[in-house]
């Protein structure tokens, strides 16, 4: 049966394409009846034509990737654009480096492990870039004696 006026009229009503309307296969004579507007209203209002809903573009994908990603996982070399200062910048790199040195020593200092004139020396060589970490300045301390 031809509906195309019918499928026509119910789409400027539903304010979508004639491809999105959906008539329902049983009432197809009831449709074909329908020749004003008003008609069409009523037939949507029962449910006889209704609108598809639209396709979009499934998410699952990239949820997925996500997830693996905050496992760890495709962070290989092969994976990696860019060079290691662009993923992160030498900056970035140095203030959590400095960070964990400065705290360290506060630490070590309110508890009494090490006196303010050594906090002060290890404080200046911190900011002077010689403790690749916290490991290594543990290390230097050691090796100088300056822990109590």
């Amino acid at each position: 049966m031809d509906v195309s006026v019918q499928r026509r009229m119910a789409s400027e009503l539903l304010k979508c394409g004639i491809e999105r309307v959906w008539i329902d296969p049983e009432q197809l004579d009831r449709v074909k009846m329908a020749m004003s507007k008003d008609d069409i209203r009523v037939l949507i209002k029962e449910g006889v034509i209704k609108k598809k809903q639209k396709k979009g573009i499934s998410s699952a994908r990239v949820k997925k990737l996500k997830e693996q990603r905050k496992k760890g996982r495709r962070r290989g070399p092969g994976s990696r654009r860019g060079a290691a200062g662009a993923r992160t910048p030498p900056k970035e790199k140095w203030m959590s480096t400095i960070r964990a040195l400065r705290k360290t020593l506060k630490q070590l200092r309110d508890e009494g492990k090490i006196d303010r004139s050594v906090y002060r020396k290890l404080y200046r060589m911190a900011k002077g870039g010689a403790f690749r970490s916290r490991g290594h300045l543990f290390l230097y301390m050691k090796e100088h004696e300056l822990l109590k």
